[in-house]
């Protein structure tokens, strides 16, 4: 019985490097290591979802199945709240490829965010790579392929996809900017005494509580979602993982919406060419990268923005 193939997201229909995929896998002349790269990681689970489908539902399989519940088709996943892909898994996914497929010709395994790694499972794992098992094709996907070993990248054809952005936004957010840049404006207009000292110190406090309280409500929301339509069950440990994932993945939108809230707020005062506005926004910027960057070494958002917000205060009630 012939079975459509699965589509590529819409936004990626027609591409040239779907072009190029599709040829090669008509071809069958697919590099057995592929790394797919991009700003959205939900695209390139689509991305590598279409592959494998196309791989492994051909005439010559004894019967379909969707990706993510084919008997041939292995996934790899950060597990616990640190979101490691440990040796250990590495070695049971490569345990899982050395063995003949089931009921396709050929095995698929996709390695999620493969940049976590860690240092020894990357190492096993470049050992594959180098000599990959029979009838074995490997898609490797990241947000950030920099932080994988030279090595991994130097052994896979490279295929980026870009995001298109995503339209969902967290209830009670748009609020919080609003009231940022209101925030903003009350500091550029002077911070003298000890009255409006104290109610932009309290101010920033808010916003600080109010920014867990939009970040964890709208994490509850897209788990609640991307769970119900999981077709495979995870482990409590990939479960951790994989909402951890979606709540640093939502945190960096919101900083950097923070980041371009700024840069609007800044905007009427650089047209005028004023000096201690650049000066200001310069600071404020270096700040919040500055805090963006601690983020990545598992300080606590709320901290983040929290020294964020009274780095700011400094800053822009000081242009006069």
């Amino acid at each position: 019985m012939s079975v459509s193939p699965l589509s590529w997201p819409a936004s990626l229909t027609g591409t040239p490097a779907v072009a190029v995929i599709e040829r090669a896998i008509a071809r069958r002349r697919l590099s057995h290591s592929l790394l797919i790269t991009g700003e959205d990681h939900d695209i390139l689970l689509a991305v590598a979802h279409a592959i494998a489908d196309r791989l492994l539902n051909t005439p010559q399989s004894s019967a379909p199945f969707p990706p993510e519940a084919h008997p041939d088709c292995f996934h790899l996943r950060p597990a616990k709240k640190m979101r490691q892909i440990s040796a250990d898994t590495t070695r049971d996914l490569i345990g899982k490829v050395q063995v003949s497929a089931t009921v396709a010709t050929q095995k698929v395994a996709i390695i999620q965010e493969c940049d976590r790694m860690n240092i020894s499972a990357a190492n096993i794992f470049l050992k594959t790579l180098e000599e990959p098992p029979a009838n074995t094709s490997l898609l490797l996907l990241t947000t950030r392929p920099y932080a994988l070993l030279t090595t991994i990248r130097s052994r896979c054809l490279h295929f980026r996809f870009p995001g298109v952005g995503s339209t969902f936004t967290p209830d009670g957010w748009s609020a919080w900017i609003a009231d940022y840049q209101a925030w903003l404006g009350r500091l550029a207009e002077g911070v003298s005494d000890k009255k409006t000292v104290a109610d932009s110190v309290f101010g920033a406090y808010g916003l600080t509580a109010r920014f867990g309280a939009v970040l964890d409500f709208a994490t509850a929301e897209i788990w609640k979602k991307q769970k119900a339509a999981l077709a495979v069950e995870l482990t409590d440990d990939e479960e951790e993982a994989m909402e951890t994932g979606i709540a640093n993945g939502l945190r960096a939108r919101l900083f950097a919406d923070i980041e371009r809230a700024t840069r609007n707020f800044a905007l009427p005062a650089l047209r005028q060419n004023t000096g201690t506005a650049r000066r200001a926004l310069t600071g404020a910027i270096d700040k919040l990268e500055h805090d963006v960057g601690l983020l990545r070494l598992n300080l606590n958002e709320s901290a983040a923005l929290e020294d964020f917000l009274l780095g700011s205060l400094r800053l822009w009630s000081a242009r006069k």
